[in-house]
């Protein structure tokens, strides 16, 4: 996301005011804080700031440079293979390759870049390759709120300083509004995504064909997040005042006034997702990041660039909310819109860091500062801002995409402060991204911050905004050749002129706040920086706010963890972490008897763990084993409190099968519950894409059968609702980690998004890679597979088996094995390789019980009292907790004694199968008598 430029700071000017006095008001504001601010530390000199400035722009010059040497016309460069990612020839990554439209992504993005950079024979080279190269005709599938605020915005940004280059005479004298064009161009080929009853835009649009069409390939949407559909105005207000053509600001303005309407009245708040048809609330979660930001911060901005009074009222009032319910100083988290007292969820996501900087927008510093903080606090910790992080400042989701808005808001809030310790943080910025991200052929995005790995992606928002950012905190005036301040920023960092809000506007101005709420004038309070509150008599006042939180993040964290990240950086070997080990892991055990820990195995199967610091080989080494304790007490208590489901049943039923061969699936937490409900009957198609994670292209073959989908690319949930909304009635999931099995891994049990899933009301099964080879190689055998997904395996059919395949007296002397093997219990809580905002492999729950009562996990004190144990740990250094299913895996199989049909004349796949179990069978009889 980002903010307006140096002189947008959101004060409250006359409706009709012309844009200078909005730029003079707001510069006074600026001016005064500064002042003030200047004492609280030393100020960087300037040849220091020079010297970081120009390693920003090398640092750009060596990720521009790289992707218009390898990777230019495609969209994104992949800096692992040094190669452009061209949508339909690399594997698909789900809605992140949305933004994708062979529009040469990367160079449009960059446009604006390169004149704030003062690279200007760049620019006017880029310039002339967007009007030659570019094609917008194209037959893909985009999201229209990618495209709007990259490509649009890149285009009308770019037009913005190409026109003011022309005009100071020296560069761009050929130009004649030939970007501008293609902006409108490409407004027109999104206008069809509006064609709704409520006005909110499709999700999605074919460039070519538009929506509905049948080559369009899209328009089946019912749901659009509230920042797809609230972060249009800007682009498209400018488009209309650049052109004359009002129809552009009339959609948009349109789109916004639906999401105000809509809002929680109570709250005042709205929700991540919503119906483009009905405008009812799908996901009733509300925050500042993922799926929401940017709907707030361009209604700030609206009110800055159109001078519309209405746009300010509505951000108040959200804002007021916000710093009601959400904002948790320093922390900012999810709330329910209809309980906003009580919150959604536990954990913030990167895309919130913006908020600092919108903050500063409206002139509310205080919070902004402690927000920002905090966040500086977990990069300090991990580098790089995860993707999610926990309330206590641990790891959730460990991606990094080099997402630009921490940077976006150290600006701001340098702007607002003068303050040079935030020209400290940015100087952190930039040596991390050297050190961690910088790869030979451009800037790799984090895989895994705990790691340090890479991901072969460098997303165009990199170009787009974090060198902007980074360049202009550290540039003096002097050193840009534009005013910066004559522009706003739009969530993307394109450059939009002022200027424009006294141009073309014949766009009535209808006040529609008024009727939906009253509003007094305190919520026009903090709309300007005021220096005598926020500094009063006190010039380290940005200080002590910030010097509470110094060590928030450490507080909360066990100092193993920080000795994990200081052994990275040393190329040591991390400690062994609880979430990693595996009891049959040699390696594993060698380390757990070197932080003196002891695995011992009870009579019960169970095994349990105890640790005598005194017989660490090392002090190091008995602290990384109280951690590993610790960590390990955590898990198992934490696992205590996870809702556990049993097992599943998938069962083929149609010929030569009868029901005879049961497979263990791994139960859904959303779905149709099939312990409540009865069991789903029906034959199986695999989906189009396999993956299912977009719109399928084969309705027709899923359409009231049970749809086979391959694991990967985006989250379970997702999936679900794919293959529902194609008509299918079930679904069942196959690992694509090739060569798993039930046999040797836990149960799998897969769990939602974070949404509200209750719009799905099929049934979803998992199935490992071994279990689900049997249902792919019985459709290539017979094509027709008809299968039942149940709680528990049923009795056979004897009168289908009769019907189609007479049984005989030699027939029934074979027997057949029916097997349902109960292991311990995995829940991840989304599908592995989730793009973006959307990853999670939850190893933590890996402790939990299948299908025991008796699996528990203790702690010392709970163990130490339990006569029956055959272990004491009583001893004053020790700590001890039972490991349950983590460390077992318990196995039981059912020998069915009436089979009723021949298998004398299947053909060698259906022996080879049987053949395969029959081991498998022995295998697990020997196991369970031994209680492994």
């Amino acid at each position: 996301m980002s903010e307006a430029g140096g002189r947008g700071f959101g004060c409250r000017v006359p409706q009709r005011a012309p844009w200078s006095f909005v730029a003079a008001t707001a510069a006074l504001c600026l001016v005064s804080a500064t002042s003030v601010c200047r004492a609280v530390a030393a100020p960087m000199s300037r040849e220091e700031k020079q010297k970081l400035g120009n390693q920003v722009l090398e640092m750009f010059d060596h990720a521009y440079g790289n992707y218009m040497e390898h990777a230019y016309p495609a969209d994104e460069l992949m800096p692992l293979t040094c190669r452009g990612r061209v949508r339909g020839q690399e594997p698909s990554r789900g809605d992140v390759d949305d933004a994708l439209g062979k529009f040469s992504l990367t160079l449009i993005d960059s446009l604006d870049t390169l004149v704030v950079l003062n690279k200007t024979k760049e620019f006017e080279d880029a310039v002339r390759k967007v009007l030659r190269d570019v094609n917008l005709d194209n037959d893909v599938v985009v999201s229209v709120f990618e495209t709007n605020i990259r490509v649009l915005g890149g285009l009308l940004g770019g037009h913005s300083l190409a026109i003011m280059l022309k005009e100071k005479g020296e560069y761009m004298q050929w130009y004649n509004d030939e970007l501008l064009q293609m902006a409108k161009q490409l407004g027109y080929r999104l206008l069809p995504a509006f064609n709704t009853t409520s006005g909110l835009p499709y999700p999605r649009i074919n460039l070519k064909f538009g929506i509905r069409k049948p080559e369009a390939r899209t328009g089946t949407e019912t749901d659009t997040c509230t920042a797809c559909a609230g972060t249009l105005i800007l682009e498209f207000a400018a488009l209309s005042r650049f052109t004359g053509a009002t129809i552009f600001e009339e959609y948009a303005r349109k789109a916004l006034d639906f999401l105000w309407e809509k809002r929680q009245r109570s709250s005042n708040l709205v929700g991540v997702t919503i119906n483009i048809h009905t405008g009812d609330w799908v996901r009733k979660d509300s925050g500042v990041g993922a799926g929401i930001d940017s709907y707030y911060e361009y209604l700030l901005k609206a009110y800055v660039l159109l001078g519309d009074d209405s746009f300010l009222e509505r951000f108040n009032t959200h804002y007021d909310a916000i710093m009601r319910y959400i904002s948790q100083p320093p922390l900012l988290l999810d709330v329910h819109i209809h309980k906003p007292m009580l919150n959604a969820r536990t954990w913030m996501d990167a895309l919130l860091a913006f908020f600092p900087g919108l903050q500063v927008l409206k002139g509310d510093i205080r919070p902004a500062i402690e927000t920002h903080e905090m966040l500086y606090q977990v990069i300090k910790k991990h580098n790089f801002l995860p993707e999610a992080f926990t309330t206590d400042f641990r790891v959730h989701w460990a991606q990094h995409p080099l997402r630009p808005e921490f940077a976006e808001s150290t600006y701001f809030l340098y702007k607002a402060t003068g303050d040079p310790y935030y020209l400290e943080v940015g100087k952190t910025l930039i040596e991390n991204l050297n050190k961690y991200a910088r790869v030979p052929c451009g800037f790799a995005a984090m895989k895994d911050v705990r790691t340090g790995s890479h991901e072969d992606r460098m997303d165009s928002f990199f170009l787009a905004e974090m060198f902007k950012y980074l360049y202009l905190l550290f540039a003096d005036k002097e050193d840009i050749i534009f005013d910066i301040e004559d522009y706003i920023f739009t969530t993307e960092a394109h450059l939009l002129p002022l200027w424009l809000s006294t141009t073309n506007r014949s766009i009535s101005k209808k006040n529609t706040t008024s009727g939906y709420t009253e509003l007094d004038d305190s919520n026009f309070d903090w709309t300007c920086p005021n220096t005598q509150i926020l500094f009063p008599n006190d010039p380290l006042y940005a200080q002590s706010i910030r010097e509470p939180l110094k060590n928030v993040v450490d507080k909360s964290c066990p100092r193993g963890i920080i000795r994990v990240e200081e052994s990275f950086r040393s190329g040591a070997k991390p400690p062994l972490r609880a979430r990693d080990f595996m009891a049959t892991n040699p390696e594993h055990l060698e380390i757990l008897k070197k932080m003196g820990v002891s695995l011992i195995h009870l009579k019960d199967g169970r095994v349990q763990l105890v640790q005598h610091a005194i017989q660490a080989a090392s002090s190091i080494d008995a602290e990384d084993g109280l951690r590993f304790m610790q960590e390990m007490i955590e898990l198992s208590s934490q696992q205590q409190k996870e809702q556990q489901l049993p097992p599943r049943a998938v069962q083929i039923v149609s010929h030569p099968f009868f029901g005879r061969v049961v497979l263990t699936a791994g139960p859904a937490q959303f779905g149709l519950d099939l312990s409540k409900h009865k069991e789903t009957r029906g034959f199986v198609a695999s989906s189009k894409p396999y993956n299912g994670c977009s719109e399928l292209t084969n309705p027709e073959a899923v359409m009231g059968k049970i749809a086979l989908i391959q694991r990967g690319q985006c989250m379970f949930a997702e999936k679900a609702r794919n293959i529902q909304n194609a008509g299918a009635i079930g679904g069942i999931v196959i690992d694509d980690n090739e060569g798993s099995s039930s046999d040797t891994a836990p149960l799998f049990q897969m769990a939602g998004d974070g949404k509200d899933t209750d719009d799905i009301k099929i049934p979803m099964l998992f199935l490992f890679s071994k279990e689900g080879s049997i249902i792919l190689d019985a459709i290539r055998e017979y094509e027709e597979v008809e299968v039942l997904l149940s709680d528990k395996a049923k009795d056979r059919d004897p009168e289908m088996e009769n019907e189609e395949q007479p049984s005989s007296e030699n027939d029934s002397q074979n027997q057949s094995t029916e097997q349902i093997v109960s292991l311990s219990q995995t829940v991840d809580l989304v599908d592995r390789e989730t793009p973006d905002e959307s990853f999670l492999s939850s190893h933590s729950e890996s402790l939990s019980p299948a299908d025991t009562e008796d699996a528990r996990s203790t702690s010392s004190s709970e163990q130490t009292s339990n006569p029956t144990e055959s272990h004491e740990t009583t001893s004053l250094d020790g700590e001890c907790t039972d490991l349950d299913n983590h460390l077992q895996e318990q196995s039981e199989a059912e020998e069915d004694s009436n089979p009723n049909a021949s298998w004398g004349k299947k053909v060698q796949p259906i022996d080879s199968i049987l053949a395969d179990w029959s081991e498998d069978i022995e295998a697990f009889e020997m196991m369970e008598k031994d209680e492994l």
